[in-house]
């Protein structure tokens, strides 16, 4: 069986809790470090003057050249990490490096628009099927 369709997420989502344990997620950011013998990346991105780090478990996509300071989206399932905090285990890691970042950010906001908009609309159909 396949997982669940990963949606988007920003990095600052991830860390906050508002991505459960286990849940398929999409995320980008600058590669920061990699650890080859931890299996282990660091993805960062900025918001709000803040800088955001997402740690992502790399096993499954090793080997895989690194290119630190370059952009990649994973596509991966969360879980707790060890040390606290939430880890990517990444199925998918791909370098993106030249992508206009803000207009990516731009495009996950619309689409979540769109779904949001069109869930309600199939609400709406629903209840009006089930009135008397």
């Amino acid at each position: 069986m396949l997982p669940a369709a990963a949606v988007f997420h920003f990095p600052w989502e991830v860390n906050s809790g508002a991505v459960q344990e286990g849940e398929s997620v999409r995320v980008f950011g600058r590669l920061d470090c990699y650890q080859p013998e931890e299996s282990r990346a660091t993805l960062s991105a900025q918001h709000a003057s803040k800088e955001h780090h997402v740690v992502v478990h790399t096993l499954f996509v090793e080997p895989f050249n690194p290119i630190i300071g370059a952009q990649y989206i994973v596509l991966g399932e969360t879980e707790n990490a060890e040390e606290g905090g939430v880890m990517v285990r990444a199925r998918v890691l791909n370098c993106v490096d030249g992508v206009n970042i803000a207009l990516l950010q731009k495009a996950i906001n619309e689409q979540r628009s769109f779904f949001k908009e069109r869930e309600h609309k199939q609400n709406d159909a629903a209840q009006s099927a089930h009135a008397p």
